[in-house]
């Protein structure tokens, strides 16, 4: 080793930079905040009773694949958000787009729908509960989010806060897929997305004083 080498290296001081943890310590608790979810889904709702001729639709699809994506694009962000000088600058790209696309096409429903059926495609008849059946459902997850990015080193709290809310909240949509009646894009579009809100918001809330490390 070179002088000037060595010379640096003692300068710089010790590396204390948190060892990663093991990709199991991540896996584990996420997997058992999906599966509380699951089951907290079939106890207290159930799977609905034509869910085989509702996967026929295409508008089944249309909002388990909105929901998908946002899970997705919330799951990446979490994961950027959880390590110190990750690039997140495409992340509201990937959050943006699938609701953008959806939002387009409950636009164009709503144009061709006669004025007396716009409000039934808005309301449908559970919006009144399912913003906080899906909030209530990603709380499991959204616990065990928390907790792994506890375990991290995420340095924007509040932002990480919110990813962990997100991800969780739209997991937990998908989940709720199986239960949910409404088929309407136009009601999926902003009932579906106030539901992932919901933690998001309480992520962002709570994110600065559960973080912090």
């Amino acid at each position: 080793m070179k002088t000037d080498d060595l010379i640096m290296m003692l300068s710089s001081g010790p590396d204390v930079r948190p060892a990663p943890r093991p990709l199991t310590a991540s896996l584990l608790p996420l997997s058992a905040g999906l599966l509380a979810c699951v089951v907290l889904m079939l106890v207290l709702l159930g799977v609905r009773s034509d869910l085989m001729q509702a996967a026929a639709l295409p508008a089944f699809w249309l909002k388990v694949s909105f929901s998908l994506l946002l899970a997705w694009a919330g799951w990446l962000a979490a994961k950027r958000l959880a390590a110190p000088g990750a690039r997140i600058a495409a992340l509201p790209l990937y959050l943006g787009a699938p609701v953008a696309a959806l939002w387009c096409i409950a636009a164009i429903l709503l144009w061709q729908a006669g004025p007396e059926a716009r409000t039934p495609l808005f309301w449908g008849a559970t919006w009144r509960y399912c913003p906080l059946l899906i909030a209530l459902l990603s709380m499991p997850l959204f616990i065990a989010a928390l907790r792994v990015m506890r375990g991290l080193a995420p340095t924007r709290l509040r932002l990480a806060g919110a990813a962990a809310g997100f991800a969780a909240g739209a997991t937990a949509a998908l989940v709720y897929c199986l239960h949910c009646p409404e088929m309407s894009p136009v009601f999926v579009g902003f009932w579906y997305l106030l539901g992932m809100l919901i933690p998001t918001a309480l992520g962002a809330l709570i994110g600065p004083r559960v973080l912090a490390w």
